[in-house]
Parts: structure tokens; sequence; C-alpha cells
């Protein structure tokens, strides 16, 4: 891992595995773990740079987990399709140097998923209104994704409202965050923000992601995932108000 001291490279290794767990006991979580860890010791920029290949393979391995990809893919294109364009446009944001207001944005967005997620009741969304809501949470998504390098707010609330089975729904996320990490890495790149050290750590990270995600499907069997998706969300709101705070002083 070129340019890295041994107890930043431990800090990589640590946050990828344990990164990894949480993916295989809840089945997501990877980047946002990834980018709240690193993004709060290198920059969000940094952190987005290394989490472009671990967070593509593990998705990528959770897409093709269902056998529904061809319907969920003609759903769900119009979101994909906006993920794209706003998360390009939104890189702007990541890559312009402003290391503070990455800094705040990604706290920000980290407790409000957060949050939410722990107290929000579960939607339901009418198939009606699927036509045009998709393409306006699909843009949100992606700007919010280019900005700070979540994927999740509002993509997952609005894909868990459409009542999709439990399978399918696993299907559809995967789905969404591997459009998400494709796009962000367009931006990235598109904006020169992409060293090539950066990637062959991000290809090195793979490694402990991966094991993570066997240890947490080892664990997944033997605890309550609520209740570690709870404890995993609590977490996530604590570190984003961390961030946020430190980013304003």
């Amino acid at each position: 891992m070129p340019g890295y001291s041994l107890p930043l490279i431990a800090l990589i290794i640590t946050t990828f595995f344990a990164a990894g767990i949480v993916k295989g006991v809840t089945g997501m979580g990877l980047p946002t773990v990834a980018m709240g860890v690193l993004g709060s010791t290198l920059s969000p920029l940094g952190a987005a740079t290394l989490l472009l290949v671990p967070s593509f393979v593990t998705n990528v391995w959770q897409l093709f987990a269902g056998p529904k990809l061809g319907m969920l893919i003609r759903r769900l294109w119009p979101m994909l399709l906006t993920i794209i364009i706003g998360t390009i446009v939104g890189s702007m944001v990541l890559t312009g140097g402003n290391t503070k207001l990455t800094t705040i944005g990604l706290g920000i967005a980290l407790v409000f998923y957060a949050a939410y997620t722990l107290l929000a009741k579960a939607l339901r969304i009418s198939h009606r209104l699927e036509p045009w809501l998709s393409p306006v949470i699909g843009l949100v998504t992606g700007l919010v994704t280019g900005a700070t390098g979540v994927f999740v707010i509002p993509a997952v609330p609005y894909i868990q409202s459409l009542g999709l089975e439990r399978d399918d729904l696993v299907q559809a996320l995967g789905l969404s965050f591997t459009v998400s990490t494709i796009a962000l890495a367009i931006g990235l790149f598109w904006h020169g923000a992409t060293p090539i050290g950066n990637l062959l750590t991000s290809a090195l990270a793979v490694v402990p992601a991966l094991l993570g995600m066997v240890a947490g499907q080892w664990i997944r069997i033997r605890i309550s995932p609520q209740l570690f998706r709870r404890l995993f969300l609590i977490f996530l709101l604590l570190l984003g108000l961390e961030m946020a705070v430190h980013g304003l002083r």
C-alpha cells in the first residue's frame, strides 16, 4: 500500500474487515462504514477512492445472489439512470478540494440515515407513484453520493418501501449500490481524483472486506441481526455527529 504508514494500513485493513462484517450481517453498510471511519481519518475524497473496488466486488456478489435481476432493472431503471447523472454532477463537490465542506456533508448524511432508520416507521410507496418518484429519488441519491461518497440516502428507504420480497430486496439494494459505485468511479476519474496508488490499495482492501463478509455471515446465525443493526446505526449516528461538529470548528 504505497504512501501509507503502518498504522494507517492497519486502520484501512481493520475498517474494511469491520465493514465486511456489517455487510455480512445486515446485507449492506460496507461503503457507509468505510466512508465514516476513513473519511474522519483521511478525507472524504481519500476514503471514496479507497472504497471503490471493495464496494464494487461485494455489491456485484450481492447483485447476482438473486434470480430476478432483469425484472429489477426494468422496474428501477429510471432511478438507476438518474443516480448516474446525479453522482457525476455531485462529484464536483467531493473533488473540489473543500475538505471541511465534504466532512460536514458526510457527517450530516450519516446522521440522517442512522436517525431515519432507527426512528422512522416503514413506508409503503404505491406502484402508481414509481414512474415519477423513482427518477427524483435517483437524482437526490446521486447528488448525495457524488458529494459525500454515501450511497444510502434516500435510495435505501425508497427501495425498502416498494414491497419487494426479501431476496428481491437484497438484490435490488445490490443493484443500486453497484450502479452508485460505478457512477462514483466515473465521477472521480472524470475529475482526475483517483491516484493509481489509491486504486491499488482499494484493490488490496477487497481481501479484508470479503473475509469480513464471511465472518459476518457466520455471526448472523449466532446473534440477533436486529440488535446488531441497531448498534451499528447508533455507532453511525455518533460518528456522523462527531464529523459534522468537527467540520464546523
